[in-house]
Order: C-alpha cells, then sequence, then structure tokens
C-alpha cells in the first residue's frame, strides 16, 4: 500500500458535504491543499459550501448525488475523474438517522435507512477503488458510527447499518492488504457530533411512548451530549488517512462507549436501557 502522507494536490471526493462532518472534512482537506469533489443530496447546504471554499481550495467541484441511487455515484465518480484527471481519497460520510421501535418501525423504513448509510457507503466504495486503483495511491474512508460498536435502544436501523459499514469496511481493509492494492482504507466511528443529524432524522412516534417525552424534546437532550465539534472530527480523519489507520474512535464518548463493549458485550446492554428508561421517567 502507498501511503497518502502528503494531501497536497491530491484530489478528494466527499458525500454529504453539504453540513456537519462532510463540510469540515472539505474545509480541511482544502487547507491541506487537495482539489475537492464534493456531493450531496441537498443542494441549498452543498452551495455554501462550495461559498465557504472560496478562496480557500485549489479546485472544487460539485454535484447533487442521492448516495442511495447507484448509478448517480458511478456516474458521479466518472465525472469527478473527467474534471479532475484522477481521484486519491474518496470519504463515505452521507448519511441519515431514524429511530423507533423494531415492532413500530416498517420494512420501507429500514431500506431508506440502509440504502443510504450502507448501500451508500457500497456504491461510492465500489464506484472510486478502480479510479483509486489507477491513481497509484489512494483510500477509502467509510462513516460508521460509536453505533457501530454499541446497540441502543429505538436504535436497530441506525444500529444495523453502521455495524453493516464496520464489517464492510474491515474486510475491504483485508481484501486490499491480501490483493497487494496500492489504496486503504479507514473505518470511523464518531461519537456525538454537533451536527443537526438528530434533528433532521425520521422519529416514530413509538420512541415518545417508549421514553415519555415528544420527539423534539428527545432530539434536544440528545444534542446535548454531544461533545465533539466536526472541525476536531476532520482532524482526527484526516490525521488517520495520514496514519493509515485501520479504525477510528473520534470524541470521548467513542472511547467510553468502545471500551464498555470490550469490558462487558452483554452488561452494557442493561446499563444502556436503564439509561434511557431513567431520562423518560419509566
Amino acid at each position: 500500500m502507498k501511503l497518502l502522507h502528503d494531501l497536497d494536490d491530491k484530489v478528494a471526493a466527499v458525500t454529504g458535504a453539504g453540513s456537519g462532518i462532510g463540510r469540515a472534512l472539505a474545509l480541511r482537506l482544502a487547507q491541506d491543499g487537495c482539489r475537492l469533489a464534493l456531493a450531496d443530496v441537498d443542494a441549498d447546504g452543498l452551495a455554501e459550501t462550495e461559498r465557504l471554499l472560496a478562496g480557500r481550495a485549489r479546485a472544487v467541484t460539485t454535484a447533487v448525488v442521492d448516495v442511495a441511487d447507484e448509478a448517480a455515484v458511478l456516474a458521479w465518480a466518472d465525472a469527478v475523474v473527467a474534471d479532475h484527471g484522477r481521484v486519491n481519497l474518496i470519504v463515505n460520510n452521507a448519511g441519515v438517522a431514524l429511530s423507533g421501535t423494531v415492532a413500530s418501525l416498517s420494512t420501507d423504513d429500514y431500506r431508506w435507512i440502509m440504502g443510504v448509510n450502507f448501500w451508500g457507503v457500497v456504491h461510492g466504495t465500489k464506484a472510486f477503488l478502480p479510479h483509486l486503483e489507477r491513481s497509484g495511491a489512494g483510500h477509502v474512508v467509510n462513516i460508521s458510527s460509536v453505533f457501530g460498536l454499541t446497540a441502543q435502544p429505538l436504535m436497530s436501523g441506525y444500529n444495523a447499518s453502521k455495524y453493516a459499514v464496520r464489517g464492510f469496511t474491515e474486510s475491504l481493509r483485508q481484501d486490499l492488504e491480501l490483493t497487494g492494492s496500492c489504496v486503504s482504507a479507514t473505518c470511523v466511528h464518531p461519537g456525538g457530533i454537533k451536527t443537526n443529524i438528530a434533528r433532521s432524522a425520521r422519529v416514530h412516534p413509538s420512541v415518545a411512548n417508549a421514553t415519555g417525552k415528544p420527539s423534539d424534546a428527545a432530539a434536544r437532550e440528545l444534542e446535548k451530549s454531544f461533545l465533539t465539534s466536526p472541525a476536531k472530527a476532520a482532524d482526527v480523519i484526516v490525521d488517520a488517512v495520514r496514519k493509515d489507520k485501520r479504525r477510528v474512535l473520534v470524541g470521548p464518548d467513542a472511547r467510553v462507549f468502545d471500551a464498555m463493549a470490550r469490558l462487558t458485550p452483554a452488561g452494557y446492554q442493561r446499563l444502556v436501557t436503564g439509561v434511557v428508561r431513567s431520562r423518560g421517567g419509566k
């Protein structure tokens, strides 16, 4: 594997670049001298990221892309290479959230979140991998979550998608090593990052029934526990690419949950359920 120690003049593609970690990564990668190809389903958010990058990046292209749409991601990957000549880094960051009991969520709810969070990662990896190989030195960064390390009540869809990203990326990394590829891969597990994902989540009424709190109040309470800024998360992720880390924990809460899963892989579940119950007054 050839490491991307030096990101200057490299071409980086980032999904979910219209806000949160994706936007912070775009700003950080621009600071490191990257040429940027940015995608998001939110055209307005993407335009704002592009505005913030004015005068900061060597080159920026943007595209409105639904990562759940395989054909759209394949077309975007080809366009990135056509526009920039090559691509060295793909960050599959786009993601959505879903909350509700298993009994209340529909199979369509599960298909929706897996389409974005898991299949979006698969589409991005598969679409860009041949181009990364041709670049001579490439890297895949897939964003899982602390919820890809530990399960949480009322988050079965999100947990399933993030555990899937973890398994996919860890196997991908081994494939690349086994075949002597010039491409490497990193799986990222952020804890609570100060983004708008909680407010934009799909929340089933069963959450209020289970916790005793309205969904908007539950979202506000959850956001208070978010400890890490998107800029800090971006710094950690870029450092991980430079050091070719297999797995990255972002934030002190991610390290706590990782330790819980290691020390008491069954017992932590009762602990988390008890905390959620106590917060709801039940």
